[in-house]
């Protein structure tokens, strides 16, 4: 199968695709994993991502798609592939259709994980990690520290991170609106997006997401 998994932040995206992928079988293709892996190899693109995030500018959607490329013509790919965070915008959307009608295949779903905004910011916001270096980290709902702001660990302070606070949250689901949800629009226009509520226990997301992509693959 041949999947792209949306869904905002803190739906648990990058947890559900390792077991997807797993489950089904197919490579899980992260565009994190892809900029780390080409930029510790000092590939060409890499070079290229890195002069951009160095001088603090956004990666433009060419070398995204052209990394993707290169990962999905990789021979574990041949027979399918789990996307993640790709793509993220409706031009990425466009040129991933291109990349495919190119090789005469399509994308058999779009998974879209969702989860109400105000859940989003309570997973994310009440994270906490702990300062020393093994970074453990605890939510003040989900999964607590036997005492509060201390890990139970390795005893070190337990702190909100920056980018956990509630304020950058919603920032994060502002560009996800504005950037990336349309794309779901892109892919109901063509029949392809299964929709799953991404609330409960980790085992049964992914049970309810085996089982939608099974019921959409029968129904084509």
């Amino acid at each position: 199968m041949r999947i792209v998994l949306v869904g905002p932040p803190g739906a648990g995206k990058g947890t559900q695709a390792v077991r997807l992928s797993e489950e089904l079988r197919i490579p899980h293709i992260s565009t994190g994993d892809l900029f780390r892996a080409n930029i510790s190899q000092q590939t060409e693109l890499g070079k290229l991502a890195k002069s951009y995030m160095d001088a603090g500018n956004l990666v433009p959607d060419e070398v995204t798609i052209a990394m993707a490329k290169d990962r999905m013509e990789q021979q574990d790919a041949e027979n399918g592939f789990l996307l993640d965070g790709f793509p993220r915008n409706v031009s990425q959307a466009e040129a991933l259709d291109e990349l495919l009608e190119n090789e005469n295949v399509t994308l058999d779903a779009v998974l879209d994980l969702e989860v109400p905004e105000d859940e989003v910011v309570k997973r994310i916001a009440g994270r906490r990690t702990c300062r020393n270096k093994s970074e453990h980290v605890f939510h003040v709902t989900y999964s607590p520290p036997k005492k509060e702001g201390v890990c139970d660990v390795c005893g070190g302070e337990l702190y909100q991170r920056d980018d956990d606070s509630e304020g950058t949250v919603r920032k994060r689901l502002e560009v996800y609106h504005t950037q990336t949800e349309p794309i779901i629009d892109y892919y109901k226009a063509q029949g392809l997006v299964v929709t799953i509520s991404a609330l409960g226990p980790v085992d049964e997301i992914t049970r309810r997401a085996l089982e939608a992509l099974k019921r959409d693959e029968a129904a084509k």
